[in-house]
């Protein structure tokens, strides 16, 4: 049962009470906090180097300059803009990103840090074709600044949510990487050690077993909350993994009639055929739904007498890109069409054998992916627990009458 709104409130109040024991708390725009200035240059730098470059979202390549050292990093321009990062030791920031530099020695850098992640930098983007945060809107917002002992015991509960979180990504990165080899060596059939499992399989061609039909247009404009289920190409690296049997999106059914928009059937796998990167293109998702699921134009359904999660799963194998990367074409959109694709060879166990190979894969998928089980499944609740308690350890009372001021533990 939930805690009623009144007494969590009354709890928080308690606990920064306890906190801050009568002290009193300064307000202070960011400007009063940071000199804000925007990153240098409008390409990422091409010469590499020992230090990381920042755009907007993140870490972009290397270079041989910095410009900034140990400070936050506000994302400036593009669809990024008003996402923070850390930037660590020293780096180079492009003019994507908005450099953070410290300027008030009574604010612990990480706190301020903290105060950064917790404001809704995205929403004061100005709304364009390229959205973008100004320096001059960070300056007025303002935060409160506690004693410095305060400022430390907070950064200290929060940073130990952090490194838990941290940990754990580590652990499941690390698993990731276990089971893709296992996944791999699972799937390659190459051992002769393993006899049983290598004997009696057939390598053919996916043309040969199966067939490809490749999906229709339609745009995100065209997606609903209810109708006829159907999955966009863009969908396939967001949110599905290696079987479905429910939609994120819906389309009308009358926009199924008019353009005939072709469905992939239970059994069916989605494979998106186009994307920024080669690496992206190929991969696969078992439909496993009992309606039919319409597919975009980027996307083939592949109907084959082989265990749709097989081949799920095998479309996700470095030796499955291996074969595909030949017959991609490049270009700012990457992409590759059902020709290719049925050239691609796939090791053909009998029935039983396929069923033994997704059952073990399916326990290593929810180790890894799971969102209801395993790693992820903790990780997203150490990262709830995290914005619970910095949002309980950075909101503090404004002096009455005013939004800038000073306030007392006991407010």
């Amino acid at each position: 049962m939930s805690e009623p709104l009144n007494t969590r409130k009354t709890r928080k109040s308690a606990f920064m009470e306890r906190l801050l024991d009568g002290v009193e708390v300064e307000w202070k725009s960011l400007g009063e906090v940071y000199k804000f200035q925007y990153g240098k240059g409008n390409t990422i730098p091409k010469t590499g180097g020992n230090y990381p470059v920042y755009g907007s979202n993140g870490i972009v390549g290397t270079h041989n300059e910095f410009n900034s050292k140990d400070s936050p990093v506000i994302g400036h321009i593009g669809a990024y803009a008003g996402i923070v990062n850390w930037g660590k030791g020293k780096h180079f920031v492009t003019y994507n990103g908005i450099i953070c530099k410290l300027i008030n020695e009574n604010v612990h850098p990480i706190y301020a840090y903290y105060h950064l992640l917790k404001q809704d930098f995205n929403s004061m983007a100005k709304k364009s074709s390229q959205p973008f945060v100004s320096y001059k809107e960070l300056n007025k917002v303002e935060i409160p600044i506690p004693p410095f002992s305060v400022q430390k015991e907070i950064v200290r509960i929060l940073d130990t949510f952090t490194e838990l979180t941290a940990e754990l990504t580590a652990e499941l990165t690390a698993r990731k990487k276990q089971y893709a080899y296992y996944r791999d060596e699972l799937l390659s059939f190459e051992s002769t050690k393993d006899t049983k499992s290598a004997k009696n399989v057939e390598w053919k061609t996916l043309g040969e077993i199966g067939e490809f039909q490749r999906g229709k247009r339609f745009v995100k404009t065209d997606m609903i909350s209810e109708g006829i289920p159907c999955i966009h190409y863009g969908e396939m690296y967001t949110h599905y993994g290696t079987w479905a049997d429910k939609t994120k999106s819906f389309v009308s059914k009358e926009l199924v009639e008019n353009k005939k928009l072709r469905i992939a059937e239970k059994g069916d796998v989605v494979i998106v055929a186009a994307g920024e990167t080669i690496e992206d293109i190929g991969r696969g998702t078992a439909w496993l739904g009992d309606d039919g699921v319409v597919i975009h134009d980027a996307c083939f359904s592949y109907r084959s007498i082989l265990n749709p999660k097989y081949v799920a799963y095998f479309s996700r194998t470095k030796h499955f890109h291996d074969q595909i990367r030949r017959h991609i074409s490049s270009g700012k959109i990457s992409a590759i069409h059902a020709k290719g694709l049925s050239k691609v060879v796939i090791p053909v166990p009998s029935p039983e054998e396929q069923q033994r190979i997704v059952t073990i894969l399916d326990k290593f998928d929810t180790l890894t992916a799971s969102i209801s089980e395993g790693l992820p499944k903790e990780i997203a609740l150490r990262k709830k627990q995290y914005e619970y308690y910095r949002e309980l350890l950075l909101t503090f009372p404004a002096m009455a009458g005013t939004a800038t001021g000073t306030t007392t533990g006991t407010t």
